[in-house]
């Protein structure tokens, strides 16, 4: 118990320092901790949870992957321009694998003839939405892209999207205390996509920029809410209401 309340503080001093370092756009040193924060996260959750599930397990180790190998981007050699970058497109394609690992998840665990027949509309108007957004902020971004940087950033926030639509379709579906924090993380993290964007490839001068804090803050959040919502174990949907009568 002594390890797990040490890691709990370690890991909220990380996602402090790293905060304060995306902020004063300090990246390197930023995804240091950002590396060396999702070890300990793992290894946290994989040590000390009661419920564990394997995807989510997988999940946490290719995502932590994927930050370790962004560390480790800043210490080759540059890519000469109009070549491939490979690492960049590795990393990306990681991170694509962990957010579908947890949709995977979801999948897994709803009950779809259930979910189609109460929530029909709420599908359809989702599945509208996702399509125009997907669209919208990729655009943003076109031209600072190559075509297949572009159509890998398309896929990129077409994933996101889809975790944030099915974590809310769970929440509609189950109404229970851990799909919420699940709906909570998700926002978050579909948040801190969506302004790192605009920091990395819409901004020209990141160095007076809040955007840095910003991201950063909803990245150590999400995945509070997904930690969080990690030590409960599933359950069956709670319905909104009862047909019972209210006893006095």
């Amino acid at each position: 118990m002594l390890v797990n309340k040490i890691l709990k503080i370690v890991l909220v001093l990380l996602g402090i320092s790293y905060i304060i370092l995306q902020g004063f756009a300090l990246q390197i040193e930023g995804d240091a901790v950002s590396a060396v924060a999702f070890v300990l996260l793992t290894w946290l959750y994989i040590g000390w949870t009661k419920h564990k599930s394997k995807l989510f397990i997988l999940f946490l180790v290719v995502f932590t992957a994927a930050q370790v190998l962004g560390f480790l981007a800043w210490f080759r050699t540059i890519v000469p321009a109009g070549q491939i970058d490979y690492l960049y497109f590795l990393v990306n394609i990681l991170s694509i694998i962990s957010y579908a690992l947890l949709i995977v998840k979801m999948f897994m665990q709803l009950n779809f003839k259930a979910v189609f027949s109460q929530l029909t509309i709420p599908i359809i108007i989702l599945v509208i939405l996702d399509v125009f957004c997907v669209t919208l902020i990729s655009s943003t971004t076109k031209s600072s892209f190559t075509y297949y940087e572009y159509a890998l950033e398309f896929t990129y926030n077409a994933v996101v999207m889809i975790l944030l639509s099915l974590a809310l379709i769970n929440y509609m579906y189950r109404n229970n205390y851990k799909s919420m924090l699940f709906l909570l993380g998700s926002i978050f993290i579909l948040f801190s996509e969506i302004i790192q964007l605009a920091y990395y490839y819409i901004l020209i001068d990141t160095t007076n920029s809040n955007l840095g804090y910003i991201y950063s803050f909803f990245l150590v959040v999400a995945f509070i809410f997904y930690y969080l919502q990690s030590q409960h174990a599933v359950s069956d949907p709670i319905p909104a209401y009862t047909d019972d009568p209210i006893e006095a």
